[in-house]
């Protein structure tokens, strides 16, 4: 079952979901959503001459990307064929009876902005901020202004809640996040990780 605003409304007052801050509930939950903002932290990825990214390599990722914090009312540019990744302003926890997709909203899409690659997905006892994978597959260079409506939460129930939640007795990887975080895949029990 997908959360109407209704239910999205009823759990946030219970406090066992928590979207915050939420400044202006009117404008940012919408019918079956919950409306994200664009944060200040990017991380854009460099051109390099390395031959290819290897999942096992942390320090090849590290080599190639760079943090950048847009501050005051400056803008990000988004170039057509960039890819980088973003944050939002919010801080999300989901209780352990939900999933959250994460949605690029349609105004943005039909401009060729899209919010992401694969993670369209929170699970069961996610907290942090979410990070966005934005990519421009438009011809022509767009503006993103911290603070603009980014991306849209929906939420569906579960049939019960989930026994192993993501966090951190389980051992998630980006638990807690509180900015764009790189690629972790070197963590992943099939490339000698624990996971």
């Amino acid at each position: 079952m997908i959360l109407s605003d209704r239910d999205i409304l009823e759990r946030l007052e219970a406090g066992d979901l928590a979207i915050e801050p939420i400044d202006d509930p009117e404008l940012q939950i919408q019918p079956a959503s919950v409306d994200l903002r664009l944060g200040r932290e990017f991380l854009e990825f460099q051109r390099t001459n390395i031959p290819c990214i290897h999942p096992t390599s942390e320090h090849e990722v590290a080599e190639y990307v760079e943090e950048t914090t847009v501050s005051g009312d400056e803008e990000f540019i988004l170039h057509p064929g960039d890819f980088v990744l973003g944050t939002t302003h919010e801080r999300v926890a989901i209780p352990d009876d939900l999933i959250a997709h994460v949605e690029g909203r349609s105004s943005l899409g039909r401009l060729a902005i899209v919010v992401h690659a694969t993670a369209g997905l929170c699970d069961p006892g996610f907290e942090g901020k979410i990070t966005l994978e934005l990519s421009n597959l438009g011809a022509a260079p767009v503006s993103l202004t911290p603070g603009m409506r980014i991306s849209q939460l929906t939420f569906t129930e579960l049939s019960s809640p989930a026994d192993r939640p993501y966090g951190t007795e389980r051992g998630s990887k980006y638990q807690h996040q509180d900015g764009p975080q790189a690629s972790r895949i070197q963590g992943d029990r099939e490339f000698g990780g624990e996971q």
